[in-house]
């Protein structure tokens, strides 16, 4: 494993692919985040062969970590880096194009985005210069249509006026409908667009060369699942996750890489829990209101930011629960 502008005690933070390959949460001197938002520096971790990581923080978005709170990944092939997710911030998106030009002079052919959220697209502006070609699942054109300017104006009061300087909301050239391989030269990306999960416009990405899965949000570890989809999609869908045939994941957030498929039996307990504590209370006749507020209650010592997100799943699933 070979790291780049990264400090001794991150050296540490992973063994390569094989140190998971259990699927074991990863040990308290393990949990360092390679995004360290408040400098200026950003660290790529290899995983191995040319697949390089960084890993987000499990916070909310503040203006000193710079938006920096979700993974994001590079992939080196023989002519041309594929990005995949710009990161939360033009200045999180610029540190990890300095950080890719610090590894590989070859151009950045593709920046891959795996769904609308800002802590994922951000940074897209960042490679404009590069001339790459904006990827993405084919709702998600629609969906930063509908989103977009509300994303603009809400994450003035997250990261601050000074990060949202120079922010775009870029839409992607090329559209993924149901699967796409990229070619980067003697290695391929195969992409893959998903029903409504975590949203409607959900795309993973694996490396067949590696076995390396960049799941994008449809794969949480430590950080609680968000849910803006659909629930029952998301857990219709678990079972055909699983069945890509990866050797390890990086999630949307949490520790990276993680063996596969085992990095999503953490969530499917939550979504089955929360599925049935709401099921309950709509039968019991519980009202909306009050349902929220026990949902899910007995995973809370097992998540980060749980407090901040489980209502709001809870309060999307309870609505989408009722039409069952």
């Amino acid at each position: 494993m070979r790291t780049a502008r990264i400090d001794p005690h991150r050296r540490n933070m992973l063994g390569g692919f094989a140190c998971l390959a259990a699927g074991a949460l990863l040990p308290p001197c393990c949990l360092s985040n390679t995004a360290r938002a408040a400098g200026a520096e950003l660290a790529l971790v290899e995983l191995g062969d040319g697949v390089f990581t960084v890993q987000g923080v499990d916070e909310l978005t503040t203006p000193e970590n710079r938006g920096a709170i979700a993974n994001l990944g590079v992939v080196v092939g023989v002519d041309a880096v594929a990005v995949i997710d710009s990161g939360g911030s033009l200045a999180e998106g610029e540190a990890l194009l300095k950080a890719i030009k610090g590894v590989t002079a070859k151009p950045v052919r593709y920046l891959i985005n795996t769904h609308m959220h800002p802590d994922h697209i951000f940074g897209n502006a960042a490679f404009r210069p590069t001339g790459a070609t904006v990827v993405g699942h084919q709702n998600l054109p629609a969906a930063l249509e509908a989103r977009g300017a509300f994303y603009l104006q809400s994450f003035r009061e997250q990261l601050g006026e000074k990060l949202m300087q120079g922010i775009e909301i870029i839409p992607p050239a090329l559209l993924v409908k149901d699967r796409l391989e990229l070619d980067l030269g003697g290695r391929k990306l195969e992409l893959r667009a998903w029903e409504a999960a975590h949203t409607d416009n959900d795309l993973t990405v694996l490396d067949t060369r590696t076995g390396a899965l960049f799941a994008g949000d449809l794969v949480f570890l430590n950080h609680l699942p968000t849910l803006d989809g659909s629930l029952l999609g998301w857990m219709r869908q678990l079972d055909a996750l699983a069945a890509i045939g990866a050797k390890t994941v990086v999630s949307g957030h949490g520790p990276a890489p993680f063996g596969w498929p085992q990095a999503l039996d953490a969530e499917r307990r939550y979504f089955e829990v929360l599925a049935t504590d709401l099921r309950k209370a709509i039968k019991d006749g519980v009202p909306l209101a009050e349902a929220v507020e026990t949902a899910g209650l007995s995973e809370r010592a097992n998540w980060a930011l749980f407090d901040d997100y489980n209502g709001r799943n809870a309060t999307a699933a309870y609505a989408e629960l009722e039409w069952e």
